[in-house]
């Protein structure tokens, strides 16, 4: 049973810092394409950040570029999302996802496998 879990996120002022880990019981972990989506209340889950299985190619949201960085330790079977100069609209669920795709995807219904979600708050 695949088993995605989020961890890292909390409470930060405006222009902090934080960095999402996301655990994964995937035996073939550096077969996936791993994914960052978020989502706002009341708002669509959406795009944040994806990188390739072998950690060669990422892809961001114009959001997120400059300010957030995706990585990957295929040993540990864990994706990071770095994320910096964190605004208060950055305020959202934050989720990983799985996909066995030849190259990473933005749309979320392709994604695989889902964690149950990590919650950032930034306050103005």
């Amino acid at each position: 049973q695949v088993q995605l879990v989020e961890s890292g996120g909390g409470l930060v002022q405006a222009g902090g810092s934080l960095r999402l880990s996301c655990a994964a019981s995937i035996r073939t972990f550096s077969s996936y394409n791993m994914g960052w989506f978020r989502q706002a209340p009341g708002k669509e889950r959406e795009f944040v950040a994806a990188i390739s299985w072998s950690g060669g190619r990422t892809y961001y949201a114009d959001s997120a570029k400059g300010r957030f960085t995706i990585s990957r330790d295929n040993a540990k079977n864990t994706v990071y999302l770095q994320m910096n100069s964190l605004k208060p609209e950055d305020t959202a669920v934050y989720y990983c996802a799985a996909d066995r795709s030849i190259i990473p995807t933005i749309t979320a219904r392709k994604y695989d496998y889902w964690g149950q979600g990590t919650q950032v708050t930034v306050s103005s």
